[in-house]
């Protein structure tokens, strides 16, 4: 169930050690039994990845020694201390100290396997977002802009550097949301052209009266109220890179002066019959099959194959599902720089909702819903497309009294379940159902 992850649990009676250890292991659970603390400590490091599940009343060094050299080995470690009904408020004031729970005897193995399987969950959270986040501050270059480990991704690294260096012209095809304009910088900042311009045009956004002025450039007096000369963005990009975004909008007659543009690199303002030698690299961008749009006549076939020389194909996120975690938490922690906050952490059913949602929006729709995780709104993930049903809004209004309850007790069980009128295991499963992370909520959480 976790596979990698160990639970490792000290007591010093062998009769229950023996028998807990082999619930555990048959609820999945890799254990490894100890019959008192000093026997158990060499075998807890920073980074462990699992938990530690301790009796109290230990011989030599009991339960909270225990609790405390863990913390100070890896305070992120989750320890789970086994109390007889005297010890419990000595428990409770232990979890102010760093303990994830608490469970007094005699209990339930249901019980206890429900508790290690939270704090496995949470345990195996934190290693898993430090190890993405470690990744992502060890990245450079070309892997710290187009993020992610994925085949299509890592070939289409490989191409751009390929690429990067060359004269060659390139079509770049992808759905709405996939980074085309970030492919196409990335083609420009690694090449020997980065040092001049990298203009960026949507052909869709610009009305046909002025197209022809943006793109080439006019002369003073050229029509009325031009007044002065206006360089246009193929000279603009002179020495650099020009990227025609949604090129498949840009009007037919227009379509045939990009095309002797592109075959001549000279451009003539409007206004002036005088030829100007242009260096320039096309970068156009597309989501439609450009071929299919020529074959219609809705495209010149001619600009068509003059432009597809070479052809980036960006990936959908559905198709390249293993980068989302990954992406996310590259996008929370831009967001958290900007916006001035500290990165939040993910729930632990978070993760599992982003992989679960098909992304139309696919990467830009992604860095938004990471955007609202960071500024605490609704709908990441895709969970608010939609009206909300009465079952989501008497969900939103639980959450919301539990988190309120749990920041005014400072993340204490016991003084919440009063205020709510529930018991301690009622709220820790609308706990674990909300994802809402106890932790959080106490000062000295770390």
């Amino acid at each position: 169930m976790f596979e990698g992850y160990k639970i490792i649990f000290v007591e010093d009676d062998h009769a229950v050690r023996s028998s807990v250890a082999e619930t555990l292991e048959l609820a999945g659970f890799a254990v490894e039994p100890y019959e008192s603390a000093e026997h158990a400590l060499p075998h807890i490091v920073e980074g462990l990845p699992g938990i530690v599940i301790t009796d109290v009343r230990l011989p030599g060094m009991d339960g909270f020694g225990l609790l405390r050299q863990v913390c100070a080995t890896d305070a992120a470690i989750p320890v789970i201390l086994v109390t007889g009904h005297g010890d419990v408020s000595m428990a409770v004031d232990a979890m102010r100290h760093g303990a994830y729970d608490f469970i007094e005897k005699p209990y339930a193995m249901e019980r206890l396997v429900e508790v290690a399987t939270r704090a496995v969950e949470k345990r195996t959270l934190r290693l898993e977002v430090d190890t993405l986040r470690r990744k992502l501050t060890q990245t450079c270059g070309l892997d710290a802009t187009l993020v992610g480990e994925s085949p299509a991704i890592r070939l289409l690294r490989e191409q751009i550097l390929n690429l990067a260096d060359t004269p060659a012209d390139v079509l770049v095809f992808g759905e709405t949301g996939t980074g085309k304009e970030v492919v196409a910088r990335c083609l420009h900042e690694h090449s020997n052209r980065r040092r001049a311009n990298f203009v960026a045009i949507n052909c869709g956004g610009l009305p046909e009266t002025l197209f022809e002025s943006e793109i080439f450039g006019h002369e003073a007096g050229a029509f009325t109220n031009a007044s002065k000369r206006r360089v246009g963005k193929i000279e603009h990009a002179h020495g650099g890179t020009l990227m025609l975004d949604e090129i498949e909008s840009m009007p037919m007659n227009f379509q045939v002066k990009l095309l002797r543009a592109l075959q001549e690199r000279k451009i003539e303002r409007l206004g002036s019959n005088e030829q100007v030698a242009i260096d320039f690299r096309i970068v156009a961008a597309t989501k439609y099959d450009l071929k299919t749009l020529s074959d219609q006549g809705k495209f010149r076939s001619d600009l068509y194959y003059r432009l597809n020389v070479a052809t980036l194909t960006l990936p959908p996120l559905r198709e390249r599902r293993d980068d989302i975690p990954l992406l996310f938490e590259h996008f929370l922690l831009q967001a958290a720089r900007r916006y001035g906050r500290e990165a939040p952490a993910l729930p632990a059913d978070h993760v599992r909702k982003l992989m679960a949602h098909d992304w139309p929006g696919n990467v830009r729709e992604l860095r938004n819903a990471a955007d609202r995780f960071v500024l605490g709104l609704p709908g990441e993930g895709g969970a608010g497309a939609g009206p909300l049903t009465l079952g989501q809004q008497m969900d939103m209004v639980e959450k919301t009294l539990i988190e309120q309850a749990l920041k005014a007790h400072q993340g204490k069980p016991l003084p919440v379940c009063e205020t709510l009128g529930i018991g301690k295991k009622t709220l820790y499963d609308k706990l674990h159902r909300h994802g809402i992370v106890i932790d959080d909520f106490r000062p000295d959480a770390g």
